[in-house]
């Protein structure tokens, strides 16, 4: 693994219901402006901002400024097992992420 990635902050990111949908709606590859993930999420601005800050330091996803906006993507290059970790964790049927042990 990276050597800039960590399993307990990945676990972590991966942990929280609105950092997972954000993934979720980031998975597909695709930029997505800040405002999109908040009126998808029905997140504020600054809850919206916290969790992105999170999934970067977790080295899930990057960011790109563009003019007022922040555009966020899914890191290109991860390492398979963190994909493999990511992708179990969508599979997931929403809601039931909570359910842990």
């Amino acid at each position: 693994m990276d050597k800039h990635l960590n399993s307990i902050t990945i676990l972590s990111a991966l942990a929280e219901p609105v950092r997972l949908e954000a993934l979720r709606m980031l998975w597909d590859g695709r930029e997505h402006c800040v405002c999109e993930l908040m009126r998808g999420l029905g997140a504020s601005q600054s809850r919206m901002s916290r969790h992105m800050a999170a999934l970067k330091t977790a080295g899930l996803v990057m960011d790109r400024r563009d003019a007022q906006w922040v555009r966020y993507r899914r890191s290109p290059n991860l390492p398979q097992a963190v994909v493999a970790l990511v992708d179990a964790a969508l599979a997931m049927p929403a809601g039931q992420e909570r359910h842990a042990a």
